[in-house]
């Protein structure tokens, strides 16, 4: 149930499959080598906190024991750890040179924090066209160094660079781009982030990562999450914020630790029928998990899925319910009512949390839907509940208190 890859990728990994366990073995993913190399690529020793080593350690171990890895998966898994390792390395270098970067504060963050597959990533691409918001762009997320600034922020090289790096995705997966359109000035999931510190749920979208998943759902996020902090104010030092507008599907997991570390933070919730939901996102997930393993099967995925978003949405509603946020902070969104009228769900958010919505900004953001962008190219894709491997019956049961107590209506499911 995944996409065909090209003759030439194809026949890499199949000469890589002969190989067998010798080759394997010589392309380990081996976190002490990654270390090294990274220092020895940068010029730099000091990776600041060792708390990222065994967050290191466990992925890889995972990819090498669960997640049934392509000659390619091993090139991208190298390719991503070594790119992560050298920022990191930067990343302490630049707060060693730059104390004063601390003291920057990021006041009242808003953080969208709703399922995949629910609106989340259109509902930030239309608040990243307020100028008095900032959001993370992809290209200073993947390269962040040197920082960005507001002089260059439209003209960077390093746009193209990123276009030039996901254009490659395209060519491989030509149909992902209708599940989730990418590009280096649309904005970032903070999973982007978190991934400096190797706890972040990107990995297991790209990999089967069995025990990394379930080792990551219970881990401890406080210094991730300090980290994130630091990292939002490197990106905004010669490129200043007013407010921060965040998104991302494992704030669900960690909403407790991500209220310790930003305890004015805004929330905004979308909703929806959590059985298309986690059709939705496997398909997704086994879409791009074929770009690096041979072995991919949609009903698994899909199943793994179910958990994960049952697991989320019931750690947010017990912080909720036990009074962690106070409703006046949170805004709660129906997907169905954002798919029939975007604007009128921006308009309400910012009347919930005082902003004024100029009537430029709403222009631009009309301008924006109109042209196909937003939420009517998201979700254009294939999906049965045979495929999928569900009980409806099941899953209609165990989120049945989710979807009452936020009002969402079943979808058809077929």
């Amino acid at each position: 149930m995944t996409e065909r890859l090209p003759l030439a990728i194809r026949a890499l990994n199949s000469a890589f499959d002969l190989t067998g366990p010798v080759g394997r073995r010589i392309a380990r993913l081996d976190p002490d080598k990654f270390i090294k190399s990274a220092q020895r690529d940068t010029g730099l020793t000091d990776f600041g906190s060792d708390y990222f080593r065994e967050p290191l350690r466990r992925l890889c171990k995972s990819l090498e024991e669960d997640a049934h890895l392509s000659a390619l998966g091993r090139i991208i898994a190298r390719q991503d750890i070594s790119r992560l390792l050298s920022n990191r390395l930067k990343f302490i270098d630049l707060f060693k040179q730059h104390p004063e970067i601390a003291d920057t504060p990021i006041n009242q963050p808003i953080f969208i924090l709703g399922m995949p597959r629910t609106g989340t990533t259109s509902l930030h691409e239309l608040v990243a066209l307020d100028p008095q918001f900032r959001v993370p762009m992809s290209w200073e997320v993947a390269h962040p160094f040197p920082p960005p600034e507001l002089a260059s922020y439209n003209s960077d090289p390093r746009i193209a660079e990123v276009d030039a790096e996901l254009a490659q995705i395209d060519r491989l997966l030509p149909n992902f781009k209708h599940m989730h359109p990418m590009g280096a000035q649309l904005p970032q999931e903070c999973v982007g982030l978190f991934a400096y510190d190797f706890a972040s749920m990107m990995f297991d979208v790209q990999f089967r990562l069995d025990q990394y998943q379930q080792w990551l759902l219970q881990e401890d996020m406080t210094e991730v999450f300090h980290n994130h902090r630091r990292w939002l104010q490197l990106l905004q030092w010669k490129c200043p914020a007013d407010t921060w507008v965040l998104k991302s599907p494992q704030y669900l997991w960690n909403i407790e630790d991500m209220l310790k570390e930003y305890p004015d933070a805004r929330i905004i919730q979308t909703h929806r029928d959590p059985v298309r939901v986690a059709m939705s996102i496997g398909s997704l997930t086994a879409t791009l998990r074929g770009l690096g393993s041979n072995k991919v099967e949609l009903a698994e995925v899909t199943r793994e899925y179910a958990d994960l978003l049952h697991y989320g949405v019931g750690k947010t509603m017990s912080a909720r319910e036990r009074g962690l946020l106070g409703k006046e902070r949170v805004y709660d969104v129906q997907f169905k009512d954002f798919r029939q009228d975007p604007l009128a769900t921006v308009e309400k958010m910012y009347a919930q949390f005082d902003y004024q919505l100029s009537p430029a900004v709403s222009e631009r953001m009309g301008e924006f839907l109109a042209a196909g962008s937003g939420e009517k190219r998201h979700g254009q894709h294939g999906y049965t509940l045979e495929d999928s491997g569900l009980d409806l019956a099941v899953e209609r049961q165990r989120f049945a208190a989710y979807q009452a107590a936020y009002g969402i209506e079943l979808e058809e499911v077929s």
